[in-house]
């Protein structure tokens, strides 16, 4: 589904949300990905960093973990920072750990992949960032 336009569906979900699990957090505190998941623990999400790249067992008091698999609770967003042809690499772990949503950042994009997603009932956000519509719709109301 596109969500250009559907802000009553995004105000749900992230109301409802509680669990994050960022995909393609970043080492590097002035990196997108690694802002916007500090930003998002600061509002009071619950946020798992994914990154097998790194080593450290938590950043600014965020778990790290190699796997979304490894998770210890339930997700209930998935919020993916990795290019668009990278996404179907992604799919089979996460249709394992089955989050509500799944949600592709700002220019990224992959229909044919999150289409097993949809099939199983995730919603799937694509191309939008969440941290912007959260100050757009949540910080507002």
């Amino acid at each position: 589904m596109d969500y250009k336009g559907s802000e009553n569906k995004i105000i749900i979900i992230l109301k409802n949300a509680q669990t994050i699990a960022v995909i393609g957090i970043s080492k590097d505190p002035k990196k997108i990905s690694r802002e916007i998941a500090s930003l998002l623990k600061s509002v009071g999400y619950k946020i798992y960093g994914i990154n097998p790249s790194i080593k450290e067992d938590q950043l600014d008091g965020i778990e790290i973990y190699n796997s979304i698999l490894e998770v210890p609770s339930d997700i209930d967003i998935v919020n993916i920072f990795r290019k668009s042809e990278d996404i179907p690499f992604l799919v089979d772990d996460i249709l394992k750990v089955n989050p509500r949503v799944v949600w592709l950042q700002l220019g990224i994009r992959n229909d044919e992949a999150v289409a097993p997603l949809i099939e199983k009932g995730i919603e799937v956000i694509q191309d939008e960032c969440i941290y912007v519509k959260y100050k757009q719709y949540i910080s507002s109301v």
